[in-house]
């Protein structure tokens, strides 16, 4: 053992399994042994849990359940990587909030947040150790808010994904190549989260909806209805909002 595991708690000074081969189990398998921890895995799921202290579920949902009760026998402490799961079948879960393809490096933990809860106060310690090990930041989620905190974790990836996609199939209509359309515009992309992060969105908005130029707009949305109606009603709700967020920038703050 390193430095970095006898520092954390007990559970954590002894065996640890991550089951479950996916992208996350992977990953995570191969963070924790490079954080010094004594690591069995990625195990698939029908492969033999060996007797552990504690074992990390990182299988689908609706598997929970099973993936618990063939661990309970073999493992002290039972844990779920999910995070829209409840603890009804596991000890504790630790949901690292980062997006994974598998091919990640040890590092890709350092820095980001890690949703954790425990159903005892050991359980509780050892997802915060688990997090911390991984160089992450934990924060406390528990079951009555997990499904909110959850749909903010998609709002963010997943639905982003789909922004993303129909500027790109709107940049297509426009003669762009798909290659090209997200070269032009990932650094656009960055730069509007780094100002989100820093700021907000309230004080990040710019283009012709905050400038109230409605001309633009309607050329916008005319172009869009023309050459990629696929997207319309998506780029509708998003101009709907965009409009709500600059009107509530433009309201005086409460004193």
């Amino acid at each position: 053992m390193n430095s970095t595991s006898s520092s954390l708690p007990g559970a954590l000074d002894r065996r640890i399994a991550v089951v479950g081969a996916g992208r996350l189990g992977v990953v995570l398998a191969r963070a924790l042994t490079e954080a010094g921890l004594d690591v069995s895995g990625p195990l698939r799921r029908n492969e033999a849990i060996p007797a552990v202290d504690v074992a990390i579920l990182c299988v689908s949902d609706g598997a929970i359940h099973d993936a618990a009760e063939a661990a309970l026998p073999y493992a002290r402490l039972v844990g779920h990587a999910s995070g829209a799961t409840g603890l009804d079948d596991v000890d504790f879960s630790i949901h690292p909030l980062q997006t994974f393809t598998g091919s990640e490096s040890p590092d890709v933990f350092h820095g980001i947040g890690a949703a954790i809860d425990g159903r005892t106060d050991e359980a509780l310690a050892v997802a915060d150790g688990l997090a911390r090990a991984l160089g992450a930041h934990p924060f406390r989620v528990d079951d009555a808010h997990r499904a909110g905190y959850h749909a903010a974790a998609s709002i963010a990836s997943n639905l982003l994904l789909a922004v993303l996609d129909a500027a790109e199939q709107v940049a297509g209509s426009a003669g762009i190549d798909p290659d090209e359309a997200r070269a032009i515009l990932a650094p656009l992309v960055r730069q509007t989260v780094e100002n989100w992060a820093d700021r907000g969105a309230q004080t990040s908005l710019t283009g012709p909806i905050v400038r109230g130029d409605e001309a633009t707009v309607a050329r916008q949305r005319a172009a869009v209805a023309a050459d990629a109606p696929e997207v319309l009603s998506v780029v509708d709700v998003l101009m709907a909002r965009v409009r709500e967020i600059a009107a509530m920038r433009e309201k005086p703050l409460s004193t």
